[in-house]
């Protein structure tokens, strides 16, 4: 009897417990079911409910104007203004842009300030009951927007009396209507206001007493799609591009052909072990490590002057500031008419035209890069200063540096070099040329006066290397005897050889990193913040 009534007990207990348990649940769901109908109702009674609220994904599907909801009525008829075209010119406009949720800074009941960025640009946002349609209900809404979160606001530009410190855009948007496009999650990875911080910011917080977070490298490459939204790498990708496009423009203009060449390849196309092999069904093959065999074939085939942007692949293991397994080649073929210093030419003409045209062009993101990047600008010649490579060394010797006279410079001479010109010469940019031709590649001419040395030069910007070049051996049975010096299978490379048999010009060129172009010249230091998405020997993903 006793152990029955025990069990009923602890049945009882358990069927106490179960039971309040589900009132809480139903009490719970009570409290939600009130407070959204207290939300639907709060709603509704505003007045104002049509100009602020989530877009629904239907609108976003490019609904008909009859399915039209409040922000697709809202925005259809107006043009919209980027973040950056926001100037005093436009005072008392009513303009509609897009941007990011930057921050959000609640100031009362009635009132909160919003910073929305777009590409790099932000500007202050006020939206305030005193304004015209906008509630308190409205104000709750943009208060609770997350970082991050895309809006469409449309509101009035006006000019404060005093300067707006934190924002771009020294003019403050009184906000009318805002809708969010797209949310955010509440909680990310790393924010954007704290990658863009510079380490003078940083220190300074730390001498006051205060400590930001600090974004590491790792970190940022992780969560890349965020950390490329920084002023900053809006500005260095923006400055990329600038590069590319004026490398093209420059060619065409000089009667050069863009052409596109494999990088699926038999064999090597530099020589070496350091190639991404693969199986090619069934057969050996890499991953081209430059289109150097290919732009040359072009040359054979009369195209005359060609050039090419594409991937390169280097599987060495590099584990420096300026080293990628992939990175973006601007490459650079053509005919030589009487002597090599023709290729040296355009390397010269082309590269200040560019650097002119980023200085003249991209004043805005080079102040973007500049505010989290501090740098003091390239310094270069109209006409870039040529050096041969004995006098370089002896300019080391000069200030006591031992190297050897006919081996390749490591990084360190480099940078002396490089330092060095710069006080003899005040320029960071210059050319080495007449390079010893057992550090260059097989395909390498040698010079007509003293076989040591080679038709070929290199290309510093900052004491470091970014374009190397030569004049190309052109006759096929020194190309295969100089290839067989260099422990190189002839068999893997026959194709190529073989097109230097049906007759080839002179002709040389040379080839450059576009990601080490703009380290270098917005001085950042490491190669991984020029590479969108870098590759290296131990980043794969994103």
């Amino acid at each position: 009897m006793s152990s029955e009534s025990e069990e009923q007990q602890l049945s009882k207990k358990a069927a106490k417990k179960e039971a309040t348990k589900q009132e809480k649940m139903r009490r719970r769901q009570e409290a939600a079911a009130l407070a959204s109908s207290a939300a639907s109702l709060s709603v509704e009674e505003d007045p104002y409910s049509s100009n602020y609220g989530d877009v629904s994904l239907p609108e976003l599907k490019s609904c008909s104007q009859t399915d039209a909801g409040n922000w697709s009525l809202a925005v259809s008829s107006m043009e919209w203004t980027c973040v950056g075209e926001l100037t005093q010119f436009l005072k008392e406009k009513e303009v509609l842009i897009r941007g990011r949720v930057h921050i959000t800074r609640p100031v009362s009941k009635n009132m909160a300030f919003l910073v929305v960025r777009e590409k790099g640009f932000t500007v202050q946002c006020l939206v305030t009951t005193q304004g015209e349609g906008v509630s308190r209900q409205m104000v709750k809404f943009v208060a609770g927007l997350n970082r991050e979160s895309i809006v469409d606001a449309i509101g009035v530009v006006s000019v404060p009396e005093n300067p707006i410190k934190g924002t771009t855009q020294q003019v403050e948007l009184h906000v009318r209507k805002l809708y969010c496009v797209n949310k955010a999650m509440p909680t990310l990875p790393i924010n954007v206001e704290d990658a863009s911080r510079s380490d003078a910011e940083i220190e300074a917080a730390l001498q006051s007493g205060d400590k930001l977070p600090r974004v590491n490298q790792d970190t940022r490459l992780n969560f890349r799609v965020l950390d490329i939204r920084t002023p900053a790498n809006q500005g260095i990708f923006r400055i990329q591009c600038q590069v590319g496009t004026m490398f093209r423009q420059f060619l065409l203009s000089e009667g050069f052909v863009e052409i596109h060449t494999p990088k699926l390849i038999a064999g090597s196309s530099e020589g070496g072990s350091a190639v991404f092999k693969l199986d090619y069904k069934g057969q050996p093959a890499c991953l081209a490590q430059s289109p150097q065999l290919h732009k040359q074939m072009a040359i054979c085939g009369d195209f005359g002057r060609v050039f090419e942007i594409g991937p390169v692949f280097r599987a060495e293991d590099s584990y420096t500031h300026r080293h990628l397994c992939e990175f973006t080649g601007l490459d650079v073929e053509m005919e030589i008419k009487k002597h090599y210093s023709e290729v040296m030419d355009i390397v010269d003409r082309l590269f200040v035209t560019m650097f002119d045209v980023l200085n003249e062009r991209c004043q805005k993101e080079l102040e973007a890069v500049g505010r989290q990047y501090p740098f003091e600008p390239l310094k270069y010649k109209p006409k870039t200063l040529r050096l041969t490579f004995e006098e370089g060394i002896q300019m080391l010797k000069d200030a006591g540096v031992e190297v050897d006279p006919l081996g390749d410079l490591n990084t360190e001479a480099e940078r002396k070099l490089g330092q060095l010109v710069l006080e003899k010469y005040d320029t960071e940019f210059y050319i080495l040329h007449r390079y010893p031709l057992a550090v260059r590649p097989f395909y390498t001419m040698p010079c007509y006066d003293n076989a040591l040395y080679s038709n070929s030069f290199d290309v510093f910007i900052r004491g470091e290397e970014i374009i190397s070049g030569a004049q190309r051996v052109h006759v096929p049975e020194f190309l295969a005897e100089r290839a067989q010096a260099c422990g190189i299978d002839v068999n893997t490379i026959s194709t190529y050889i073989d097109s230097f048999r049906y007759g080839a010009p002179p002709h040389g060129g040379f080839g450059v990193g576009l990601e080490r172009v703009v380290m270098l010249f917005c001085a950042l230091g490491n190669i991984r913040k020029t590479s969108l998405f870098p590759r290296d020997p131990q980043r794969i993903a994103p």
